[in-house]
């Protein structure tokens, strides 16, 4: 039988908050940029985007379920945003098409995620407003102790 375990912070057990670090970490790793560097602006904006992303998913799971909705909705935004980046970078030569596809991979997932939250969210509008009771358990990851290996 597998025991779920959570964070403390439970944000931390949301795949979509997990994915939107795994963008952050990619977009750090990928795409360098410079102080002096002219192509500074929009990366510093693709950057703070990507962090609104997160943000936004970690706020909203504080809040009752119609802040969590809107906030999603917020995260949404700052995922566009990420795509407007990825597009004029790439027609500015700062990444290679390769970079952009993989952005677009990520930010894909991540736009399939929040909806399906969102959806999750407003199916079971019925329920008590803590947030946490309106996430599908499908929408954690779920972690197994040792002694369910047996």
């Amino acid at each position: 039988m597998e025991e779920r375990t959570t964070s403390f912070f439970r944000f931390e057990d949301l795949r979509v908050y997990t994915k939107s670090q795994d963008y952050l970490a990619w977009l750090g790793n990928t795409v360098n940029y410079a102080d002096s560097d002219p192509q500074d602006w929009l990366l510093r904006k693709w950057n703070d985007a990507a962090w609104g992303i997160s943000i936004s998913i970690v706020e909203g799971s504080a809040r009752g379920r119609s802040q969590f909705e809107h906030l999603l909705r917020c995260s949404k935004t700052h995922i566009r945003e990420c795509v407007v980046c990825t597009q004029i970078a790439l027609r500015r030569n700062y990444i290679t098409p390769e970079v952009a596809d993989q952005s677009r991979s990520y930010l894909m997932e991540l736009t399939r995620m929040t909806g399906s939250l969102l959806v999750s969210l407003q199916r079971n509008d019925n329920r008590s407003e803590n947030a946490d009771t309106y996430m599908d358990n499908n929408f954690y990851d779920t972690h197994s102790t040792p002694s369910d290996k047996a």
